[in-house]
């Protein structure tokens, strides 16, 4: 969006303005993130998480860059070459907890960051493609983060990636062949262990390029903030840097420590202790899963334990990507002309039962393939299907919103009757 009331780049010296006209990267950092970025002045803490997000990323990348110099995608060596990374490498230890744990963290502040998109309505026009674009990364992060969990070789590696793969044969006809195709083979070993570790290396680069995407596509209208008002002035808004910066500042130092008191007193904490076994084809772990954070769609797939019309193990498949693949249809689904939840009570109440929903998805995909978990499982799907399908169109035509403030300054300060008095003055000429 173009804010008449922006702050222009204007070069300080020689330099700058030679560089500002042949190559305009610091007016191009200046626009984006700068005092040349006007952004709403009622952001909360909930605003911080696109920031987090892009910075475990980048953490992500050059951690997982080092990695691989030590790395060997043999399935008779890689196990052996992690524990050579953990005991031989200088900092290897280091390098290797911060990877693992920050893939946890990056997804922790994914899906707060989704939440918060849910809860403030940041999908509705004219916001639709960061949103489809910020989909788009979490099914890219969803890829790398599987491939990823295979490579240390251990034998939840091995399992997850036999479980994973053998989905695919439930597609009718070409399900086996495909099967073959992506392993390279039968079953899981060297040609799929090449193959994931290229991906995994590939797959990062792909994420950033769609973020810029992301990050471009949210500059043309503009951030959304919590009462879902449009910027209409420029007392609505406040400079991206200072103020923010030193705000997401503050929300990285604070999550930094975390990550700092896990990586260096809990670093195994978030990983599964049968992954510190090496692979055994021979030998099943009692209860096979996948990292913590694809619990609540490994729930989903295993909710479908009876044939109706097509097998349940497909029926598992459909359920488990459309449990994602629904995320794109939300600006459509969502028919309110509010967007805050701040000012839909109805919404509201079922965005928290939702929560409470993913909530107990997030336990049962953990848990052992047995009842009662089977049947709350299958309960929790259920809903879920039903709350983004039935409930929230619903919802959205029948709820009856609260009040909105007639500008973002009003939120933040009170009600502003000379901006009223305007407005009705303009509107009387």
């Amino acid at each position: 969006m173009s804010f008449p009331w922006a702050n222009q780049y204007e070069p300080q010296n020689g330099f700058m303005k030679w560089m500002d006209e042949r190559l305009p990267l610091p007016r191009l950092v200046y626009n984006a993130v700068g005092a040349g970025y006007p952004v709403p002045r009622n952001f909360n803490y909930m605003y911080n998480f696109g920031v987090l997000a892009g910075f475990f990323l980048m953490l992500q990348i050059v951690t997982g860059v080092i990695l691989a110099m030590h790395y060997a995608a043999d399935a008779t060596v890689a196990f052996g070459k992690v524990e050579h990374i953990m005991r031989d490498v200088n900092w290897g230890w280091l390098m290797r907890y911060t990877h693992a744990n920050g893939a946890a963290f990056f997804f922790a502040v994914i899906y707060l960051h989704i939440f918060r998109g849910f809860y403030y309505g940041s999908y509705k026009a004219p916001r639709e493609m960061v949103w489809l674009l910020g989909v788009a990364i979490f099914l890219l992060m969803m890829a790398t983060g599987f491939m990823g969990y295979v490579l240390p070789w251990g034998q939840m590696s091995f399992w997850a990636a036999q479980v994973i793969t053998g989905l695919f044969e439930a597609i009718p006809l070409i399900g086996a062949p495909l099967k073959t195709w992506l392993l390279g083979g039968f079953a899981p070993d060297d040609a799929a262990l090449n193959r994931f570790y290229s991906l995994h290396f590939l797959l990062p680069f792909v994420i950033l390029g769609v973020v810029i995407l992301h990050v471009w596509a949210l500059h043309i209208p503009g951030s959304s903030n919590p009462t879902g008002v449009e910027v209409k002035s420029e007392s609505d808004t406040v400079p991206f840097h200072p103020y923010y910066t030193a705000k997401d500042g503050f929300a990285l130092g604070v999550v930094l420590l975390i990550f700092a008191a896990t990586v260096f007193f809990a670093p195994n904490a978030l990983g599964h202790p049968d992954n510190y076994i090496e692979a055994n084809p021979m030998s099943t772990p009692a209860l096979i899963v996948p990292e913590w954070y694809f619990y609540p769609f490994y729930a989903i797939l295993r909710a479908f334990t009876f044939d109706f019309i097509l097998p349940a193990k497909l029926w598992g498949v459909l359920a488990m990507f459309s449990s994602i693949l629904i995320w794109f249809f939300l600006p459509w689904l969502d028919k309110s002309p509010v967007r805050s939840g701040n000012y839909r009570p109805l919404f509201r109440i079922f965005f928290w039962v939702l929560m409470a929903d993913l909530a107990a998805l997030f336990y049962l995909g953990g848990a052992h393939a047995e009842e009662p978990y089977i049947m709350l499982s299958q309960i929790a799907t259920a809903y879920y299907f039903l709350h983004f399908l039935v409930i929230l169109p619903i919802v959205s035509s029948i709820e009856k919103p609260l009040p909105l403030p007639y500008s973002i300054t009003e939120s933040v300060l009170g009600e502003d009757k000379n901006a009223k008095l305007g407005q009705s003055a303009g509107s009387a000429a």
